[in-house]
């Protein structure tokens, strides 16, 4: 999936690679939306304890955000998958599509917005950042950082990608209040 996206994930090669029957993992499976489904709350699982777990140790507030953030980027490298995230590539693969893989993925992005909200807050509490911090726009904007490193490092192989990306999240703490002696 991190290569060629769920599109490239049949029960055939799956089972190929696992050697396990066909039939066996279509059984356990059902249909091909359930496969693609657990293909999706497999890479939640992958991403929660290369990105969430280790930032969950970091104090909070801006700290813990900004290692939440610096996780972020390039995560599914550090985590063994060559051919990038599979839920940014999944995003784009099913943003014309409807049905439940799409949904599902929907939720999963609920899930880290609302993550990234909840330590923008807390850094906003903490004095981290200015209380008249946009939060909404603190996480579009870290999503932008976060796909334009992804396409910088993936498609376009730039070797500033990470170094782009920390210039970008810095500025945009900056922006928000934040004490440039904290990051």
């Amino acid at each position: 999936m991190s290569r060629g996206g769920l599109s490239s994930v049949t029960i055939g090669r799956l089972a190929e690679a696992t050697g396990l029957s066909k039939s066996g993992l279509f059984a356990h499976f059902q249909s091909r939306e359930a496969l693609e489904v657990a293909l999706i709350e497999e890479t939640a699982r992958i991403a929660r304890r290369h990105i969430v777990e280790p930032a969950m140790q970091v104090p909070e507030g801006l700290p813990r955000l900004m290692a939440l953030v610096g996780r972020w980027f390039g995560w599914s490298a550090r985590a063994g998958l060559c051919g990038g995230c599979p839920a940014a590539a999944a995003m784009f693969e099913l943003d014309d599509m409807a049905g439940v893989v799409r949904d599902r993925l929907v939720a999963l992005d609920d899930e880290w917005r609302e993550l990234l909200r909840a330590n923008v807050g807390r850094a906003m509490e903490l004095g981290h950042l200015r209380g008249e911090t946009d939060v909404e726009q603190i996480v579009w904007e870290l999503w932008g950082i976060y796909l334009g490193h992804h396409s910088a490092m993936r498609f376009r192989r730039d070797r500033q990608a990470d170094e782009r990306a920390q210039t970008a999240l810095i500025a945009l703490l900056r922006r928000s209040g934040a004490d440039p002696s904290h990051l």
